[in-house]
């Protein structure tokens, strides 16, 4: 993963770029019939039940538009949820809290999904000893949030972009001449360009998991699409050489029995690319 600067960094374009996309030249709703100088006090309602996320980023949020907007905290990011409970309450300038608004809930709203469904898949795997991991299967301009999300629901972040690992898949083998040559390739590189990058290489079948264990540097072999009988075959294959991580065909029905057989980490993109957003509001009091 990225640096924490670095993940502060996308958290802050993140919440500059959703003020500019939703409140744009102004937000002339309230410019037109609230006074410059009401102030009010909002409460934000949970109307759904799951874990809750995107307390800290939306009090980030609220900072962004006004630091003199005051927020009391009620529930924490990580904490189950029941409908009718209070996160928390905001009170200042009625034109910047209607000005929040929107992006706190959207933000707030898939971030508690992901949480949620993560939930589901860590209790799944438990006693299992393998861990899940998210994917970039994420939203434009929005994977920092979603990444985030997935660790308050006990999950684990995989790499956050292109740029902090390397992960030789399918078409990176086949465009570079076969499993062995991208490895080799790969390793050349990073040793020219001064880079420190683990590599993980995504093996289609068990013949291709005989051929990365020839080589070395290898940190990770994805087990892509394998079915429960050739998945513990190639983590027995593999031994301790290096780290196992199974991806493909994931869900609830199938994820616990994946975890049973021996991998390290499970990879589901159905963590952030299929969840339905918990409702929640904010209402005025």
């Amino acid at each position: 993963m990225i640096s924490e600067v670095q993940f502060q960094t996308e958290l802050q374009l993140l919440i500059s770029n959703a003020i500019r996309e939703d409140v744009g030249t102004g937000d002339y709703s309230s410019l037109a019939c609230i006074p410059e100088t009401a102030h009010g006090q909002a409460k934000l309602l949970v109307k759904d039940q799951g874990i809750i996320a995107g307390v800290a980023l939306a009090k980030m949020i609220f900072e962004y538009v006004d630091p003199k907007l005051k927020i009391k905290t009620y529930i924490e990011d990580g904490t189950h949820v029941e409908y009718g409970d209070v996160v928390l309450e905001v009170s200042g300038s009625s034109q910047s809290i209607l000005k929040s608004e929107r992006v706190v809930l959207n933000t707030m709203q898939r971030m508690s999904a992901i949480a949620t469904k993560t939930d589901q898949y860590v209790q799944l795997l438990e006693g299992t000893g393998a861990k899940i991991l998210d994917t970039r299967k994420t939203t434009p301009n929005f994977r920092a949030a979603e990444k985030w999300a997935v660790k308050i629901g006990g999950g684990e972040n995989h790499r956050f972009a292109l740029y902090d690992m390397v992960m030789l898949k399918d078409n990176h083998i086949d465009f570079a001449g076969g499993i062995t040559l991208a490895i080799k390739k790969t390793k050349e590189y990073l040793k020219t360009n001064n880079l420190d990058l683990k590599i993980i290489v995504e093996a289609r079948n068990l013949d291709e998991i005989r051929e990365i264990l020839l080589s070395d540097g290898v940190h990770r072999i994805l087990i892509d699409n394998f079915n429960y009988e050739d998945t513990k075959t190639a983590v027995e294959l593999i031994g301790s050489k290096c780290q196992t991580e199974s991806s493909g065909n994931i869900n609830e029905k199938t994820i616990r029995e994946y975890g049973l057989c021996g991998v390290n980490y499970i990879s589901s993109g159905a963590l952030t690319h299929s969840v339905y957003n918990m409702d929640l509001s904010l209402k005025a009091f």
